[in-house]
């Protein structure tokens, strides 16, 4: 299998490999948020990816808030992300044409 490092990868591809590698990871979880390039650019201020997940869940996704503590959301995107970008990054993906999971979701609901 080729292993390739972050080094290898130019900020535009890493940014993109990180919010699609969250995307993958809402999808694993049922949750039907898509990060386009516009809000990874306006979540890209807040320094540290749990920071930014807490800011996306208190400003866009808060009705969960109500019934999850914020803490165990995280905890469970941050580990599903970071398997979906390992197995982007060991198999060599290069930055890829974005996936809206929460498209493909609303399509197996027939939403």
């Amino acid at each position: 299998m080729f292993t390739t490092g972050l080094n290898q990868y130019s900020a535009d591809d890493a940014a993109d490999l990180h919010r699609n590698a969250y995307n993958a990871a809402f999808y694993e979880l049922g949750l039907s948020w898509y990060w386009d390039a516009n809000t990874g650019d306006d979540l890209a201020g807040i320094a540290g990816g749990r920071k930014r997940l807490q800011h996306y869940l208190e400003t866009c996704q808060a009705h969960l808030l109500k019934v999850y503590e914020a803490d165990f959301l995280i905890e469970a995107i941050q580990a599903a992300k970071a398997r979906c970008y390992e197995t982007m990054t060991a198999s060599g993906t290069r930055a890829t044409r974005p996936v809206n999971w929460a498209e493909i979701q609303r399509g197996e609901v027939g939403v």
